[in-house]
């Protein structure tokens, strides 16, 4: 595994580093190949300052892991990598793991999933092994099919607005569920235009908008409080919860002794330094997780929505 750098090592930044070497964190080490994945500046500083040793966790996976590794650890702390860094380490990786999505990329090299998707686009021709899913960040491998089918959904909804849905889902091929969204996002864009033309609405049009809300959104029936305890509670008492195998499985989760968000900070300040890439990457993971059941509820409660 070669530097992430173009320009090589800074010898300012080694020299910064230098002044506190008794402070620096563990550098991170390949165990197969024993190269440094992270931390060579720290490596310099020490080897300059005359001592001999230096603290080390080391990393077991394959090359293509510790590439990963490197470049998520280089992006989140010490000293940043360049704008052209991260697209050449983009690069590196979509001929890596074409299958992983755009968003995915962009987590891991600091970049946005447009720049990832216009790399992906560039390099196209180059990339071995083609792929037809997309493997997200939650880990899900997603259909590349499906974002198409939407589009050909999104096409034919513009030219034939009155459509249903299970007429989109044969035409564009693709689910029920997607095409009920389709449908959803398609009135939307229609009806938005519409909602500025009234300027001055009369007494009648006054009367229809009182309560409504905006167009595309829906209100929290429900909204959790910054102390979760009493939603939890209301979950923990629901029958349709406690008496199904996937609603006590997701109680299991809602650990009412789980650390509050006040006390998350208290708590990062306490932790081991050498610990914190690792704990980091799994609290990622898991916010992560949490927000793809976030999204597919939302969906299905659009999805719900679309069949009033």
């Amino acid at each position: 595994m070669g530097s992430l750098r173009t320009v090589g090592e800074d010898p300012r930044h080694i020299n910064a580093l230098a002044e506190v070497c008794s402070a620096l964190p563990p550098i991170v080490i390949h165990r197969r190949t024993m190269t440094v994945i992270d931390g060579v500046h720290r490596l310099r500083a020490v080897e300059n300052s005359g001592a001999t040793h230096i603290s080390a966790v080391l990393f077991n996976g394959d090359e293509r892991e510790a590439f990963v590794l490197a470049v998520k650890l280089n992006s989140n702390h010490g000293l940043p990598l360049s704008l052209a860094d991260r697209k050449a380490a983009a690069l590196h990786m979509l001929a890596d793991f074409p299958e992983w999505s755009n968003r995915r990329l962009a987590g891991v090299v600091g970049l946005s999933d447009k720049t990832i998707a216009a790399l992906r686009r560039r390099s196209g021709a180059e990339l071995p092994h083609p792929t037809a899913v997309r493997l997200g960040r939650d880990g899900v491998a997603y259909p590349l099919a499906a974002g198409e089918g939407r589009r050909r959904a999104l096409t034919y909804l513009a030219a034939h607005p009155d459509a249903s849905a299970q007429e989109v889902a044969r035409v564009a091929h693709i689910s029920l569920t997607t095409a009920k969204d389709a449908r959803k996002r398609a009135r939307t864009v229609r009806e938005e235009p519409q909602a500025t033309v009234q300027q001055n609405p009369g007494p009648a049009q006054e009367r229809e908008a009182v309560g409504r809300p905006p167009i595309g959104k829906r209100p929290r029936e429900q909204p959790v409080s910054t102390d979760p305890a009493p939603a939890v509670r209301r979950l923990r008492a629901d029958p349709s919860l406690r008496f199904t195998e996937v609603g006590r499985k997701l109680l299991r989760t809602l650990d009412p002794s789980a650390p509050q968000p006040h006390e998350w900070a208290a708590m990062a300040s306490s932790l081991p330094i050498h610990c914190a890439p690792l704990i980091a990457e799994l609290a990622r993971h898991h916010a992560e997780s949490w927000q793809l059941l976030a999204e597919s509820l939302t969906e299905r409660m659009n999805s719900r929505d679309a069949d009033v």
